[in-house]
């Protein structure tokens, strides 16, 4: 892509599924990437997978004061700040009768308070000096209805609302995208379906597979580059035609 190399890039939930992928493409395109992660494992063990990477962040993004002292370190160390990808999100598989007040607290806070901290400190910081890219995470389940994750959908629903009102509020001096992916096969989605529930997915879609990390990434790594200058306040679904004829809800 044209226009990354060289560019100051943080990914949050960085260091593992789809936020390895996309660490793992910004590197090969020349780009200094930082990951912000809350678990210390992780991200001990990207810096062994990537070594190129220029630094990992321990901090949980629902907070704001981690948040605010995470991205005030990543600036001194990268030297500023072009890219943030907004990635980290978590998600409870179950009815939404059995959603506990503290679950729904939880994945609000992970998925779009989060998302919400994240931007503005990153768009505060660009606003400021020579602008950038923001990129959220939205989902298909923002899109489209999907039993067992109204707590998650509702998030993800938010998300795409919020950026479309970053872009213009932004505009023009940062850009703010969101990418929406239907089925990704991340360690996350392995946690939540067994072997049978994935093969059911994969009957269902029309490319009759799950997105693989990688493909994400490059989506990622388009709308960051200068070949998509502009491409602005807009939402970019990747689920092999999941929801092109409405079967999502299936």
């Amino acid at each position: 892509m044209r226009g990354l190399k060289g560019k100051r890039v943080v990914i949050t939930g960085g260091a593992s599924g789809i936020g390895a992928a996309t660490a793992a493409r910004f590197l090969e395109e020349g780009s200094l990437v930082a990951v912000l992660d809350r678990d210390p494992a992780a991200c001990e063990k990207i810096r062994a997978q990537q070594p190129g990477i220029a630094g990992t962040f321990l901090a949980d993004v629902a907070d704001h004061g981690q948040v605010q002292r995470a991205f005030a370190a990543i600036v001194r160390d990268l030297g500023g700040l072009d890219v943030v990808i907004n990635n980290a999100g978590i998600s409870i598989r179950h009815k939404f009768l059995d959603i506990t007040p503290e679950e729904w607290g939880r994945v609000l806070a992970v998925n779009l308070t989060g998302v919400f901290y994240v931007a503005q400190t990153a768009a505060r910081y660009m606003m400021e000096h020579d602008g950038g890219v923001i990129l959220n995470t939205a989902s298909t389940n923002g899109i489209v209805g999907y039993p067992y994750y109204s707590d998650y959908n509702a998030t993800k629903a938010g998300v795409i609302e919020l950026t479309r009102s970053m872009a213009l509020e932004l505009a023009p001096k940062v850009r703010v995208n969101a990418v929406a992916p239907g089925y990704v096969l991340t360690p996350m989605q392995r946690a939540e379906y067994s072997d049978e529930m994935l093969e059911a997915v994969n009957q269902k879609l029309p490319l009759r597979r799950h997105a693989q990390p990688e493909e994400v990434a490059a989506l990622f790594a388009f709308l960051a580059s200068d070949d998509a200058a502009y491409v602005n306040g807009q939402v970019y679904v990747i689920d092999g035609a999941e929801t092109a004829g409405g079967l999502a809800s299936r």
